[in-house]
């Protein structure tokens, strides 16, 4: 007995819409994008324009037009100044240690506040958590120089009392502390907030991924380290995309306020604070201009990079 095939009617794909087509199909998306871009237009890329100090003497007071054009003149003397090994060794191992220990820290505590099944105390720990990163540096700065102050600080009282320490110490004058207290104060302020994103990522795992393993024998630490973290890798993979684009900036008001003692100049001077001392201080502002030019091409340079790796997992920007 022979089966007779029917085959079924060719679809004919319909016309796909354009560009203005769709723009009006999502008006109202549109409308709520649009204000948006058009203050970046106006705040981020008109003022690009000013990039051409960089490759001027450019004085108050003249036009861009009129300024004399002098090359790469005021790139070549950042690179011969005798500031530049010392600006940039503190740039970059400021920036590591904040990326080695400031970027992994938000992921752990999302972790940790995930497995927490008291809601009351979940609550209490992240408003805690949280709560510094609303404060300014002003007000945490002068709370971070109260607790290490050589007089009636907090942290020398409890070092005097458990012996470790006979005398108090002046953390914040002396080199080789700075960069511990700098790193330390800068997770404590972004480590809860930090984590809202991760902790919003874990919630869309589905619940009964984490019953079939339990069935299967698996802990909780099993459960994290197979089924949570592959499934907020893509997140991780974009901030870290991110965070690396921005391994030169190793930080401006926290530095201008921690490191207020000129003493330790030699390990707390960076390429922000860098340029302020040195460029707009002085009113160099064609040599500030070429610093931070060079600090946006090295800085774009890395995050390409950081985007070709993670483009081969799958998990890029573009």
């Amino acid at each position: 007995m022979t089966q007779l095939s029917v085959s079924k009617p060719v679809e004919t794909p319909g016309k796909k819409p354009n560009g203005v087509q769709r723009f009006f199909k999502q008006i109202d998306l549109q409308l709520m994008v649009i204000p948006a871009l058009i203050l970046i237009f106006i705040f981020s890329y008109i003022p690009m324009y000013g990039i051409l100090m960089a490759f001027q003497d450019y004085k108050i007071g003249r036009s861009f037009s009129s300024s004399p054009w002098v090359g790469l003149k005021h790139f070549t003397y950042f690179f011969h100044a005798p500031e530049f090994k010392t600006v940039m060794r503190n740039t970059i191992v400021i920036s590591f240690l904040k990326f080695l220990i400031g970027f992994p820290a938000p992921i752990v505590l999302a972790l940790m506040l995930n497995e927490v099944r008291k809601m009351a105390f979940k609550r209490v720990v992240q408003t805690i958590t949280y709560l510094p990163h609303f404060m300014s540096w002003v007000i945490l700065g002068g709370l971070v120089s109260a607790l290490l102050a050589v007089d009636n600080g907090s942290i020398n009282m409890l070092l005097e009392k458990l012996s470790f320490i006979d005398k108090p110490i002046n953390f914040l004058s002396l080199p080789q502390y700075f960069w511990g207290i700098l790193v330390t104060t800068n997770v404590w302020k972004e480590i809860g907030f930090g984590s809202i994103v991760y902790l919003a990522a874990i919630a869309g795992v589905d619940p009964n991924t984490y019953e079939a393993a339990s069935i299967d024998g698996a802990s909780r630490f099993k459960q994290i380290y197979l089924i949570t973290l592959p499934s907020i890798m893509p997140v991780v993979s974009i901030f870290m995309i991110l965070a690396i684009g921005n391994l030169l900036s190793a930080g401006f008001e926290d530095i201008l306020i921690l490191a207020a003692n000129p003493a330790i100049r030699d390990v707390s001077d960076v390429l922000d604070t860098y340029v302020v001392r040195v460029g707009i201080d002085n009113y160099r502002y064609s040599y500030a201009t070429a610093v931070g030019v060079f600090k946006a091409v090295v800085s774009v340079g890395l995050l390409s990079l950081a985007n070709f790796i993670a483009r081969r997992s799958g998990n890029s920007l573009w």
